[in-house]
């Protein structure tokens, strides 16, 4: 059986197949104009929404929308582009909302191994982009979020550039292999045994959301997360008692907004008073989307050593399981 470690190690070559994919994926004109976008998904398919909302806020000219969801957002009508993201074709909250959807004229495309996202989008002649299966959800992650960015291209709403920044991201994670993985295992064996708490700048709350999700999922922690600005307005009061339990890691990026630079600096000398540990996370790449999958891919490697130091299976979410299986006995699709 395949491992959490593989998984993540393939990475790189993921994101060179989803690249692949995305040129050859055929996807028509809008029929209307596109006025807004809603992205619906959840979990492992949804944080990469979240993400592309985050970086591409001052790339594109429509508002973006994330919905985790069953119910969408009223304003969703023939002008809308609804992008469809589920992995395994079957998230009954996806289902849900890509339904609502269609009844209210969106143009949607949808992201998918397969599964009745696939059978209603052949059945309703929706676009869509198949993207390869067999994994967890959130192992798959370079797949779908990359498809994001092409779908939003052919829609005519984002230049194509972000090509040439995917391939550089991917030298530039192997080429930084060996020492991405080392920094990885310290990083881990700082964090064994604590609750982690994340923080971040606001612009990239998404890359902070997906850390906290592989935390929770691959090494069975609890943790949370919050970004900078909003925490110096209410969080960073709660700083006040010694935990030695809590260990805090800040994403940082060289090109952070400066005041947000300046806060985090300022939030850092607090925490450090009552936290047993605290942790710096330094991203590199030239552009967002390098810096993002940078900081993902060493994220993961965390998630997956902190797996590897409690004794848990990575890719083990049993809990999940039950839940849907529990759902299943009353199903609403």
């Amino acid at each position: 059986m395949i491992t959490m470690h593989q998984l993540v190690d393939e990475f790189p070559n993921q994101l060179r197949r989803a690249i692949d994919i995305g040129q050859k994926a055929k996807i028509g004109k809008p029929k209307f104009p596109i006025r807004n976008v809603l992205i619906t998904g959840l979990g492992g398919s949804g944080i990469g929404g979240t993400i592309i909302s985050n970086i591409l806020r001052d790339d594109l000219q429509v508002p973006v929308v994330i919905n985790k969801e069953y119910r969408i957002p009223a304003f969703v009508n023939e002008n809308t582009l609804v992008i469809v993201s589920s992995y395994s074709g079957n998230t009954e909250e996806t289902l849900s909302a890509m339904m609502q959807a269609f009844k209210k004229d969106a143009q949607i495309v949808c992201i998918t191994s397969g599964g009745l996202v696939k059978e209603y989008a052949d059945t309703n002649d929706f676009d869509y982009v198949l993207i390869d299966g067999g994994a967890p959800p959130r192992a798959a992650f370079g797949q779908s979020f990359v498809q994001i960015f092409f779908i939003l291209h052919y829609l005519g709403l984002l230049q194509n550039d972000f090509i040439n920044y995917l391939e550089k991201s991917i030298a530039l994670l192997e080429e930084d292999k060996a020492d991405i993985k080392k920094v990885a295992y310290d990083i881990a064996s700082k964090l064994n045994g604590k609750i982690p708490v994340i923080y971040s700048d606001a612009k990239y709350e998404g890359v902070a959301v997906r850390f906290r999700q592989q935390i929770n999922e691959n090494s069975k922690m609890l943790c949370w997360h919050h970004v900078i600005p909003e925490m110096n307005h209410n969080e960073l009061v709660g700083w006040r008692e010694k935990n030695e339990n809590i260990a805090v890691v800040f994403l940082k990026n060289a090109q952070d907004y400066e005041r947000n630079q300046e806060r985090m600096e300022f939030v850092k000398t607090v925490v450090s008073q009552y936290a047993s540990t605290t942790i710096e996370i330094e991203s590199k790449g030239e552009k967002d989307i390098e810096r993002v999958l940078f900081l993902i891919h060493l994220t993961d490697w965390v998630s997956c050593y902190l797996a590897d130091l409690k004794g848990v299976d990575a890719i083990e979410v049993d809990v999940i399981s039950q839940l849907k299986n529990k759902l299943a006995e009353n199903p609403i699709i």
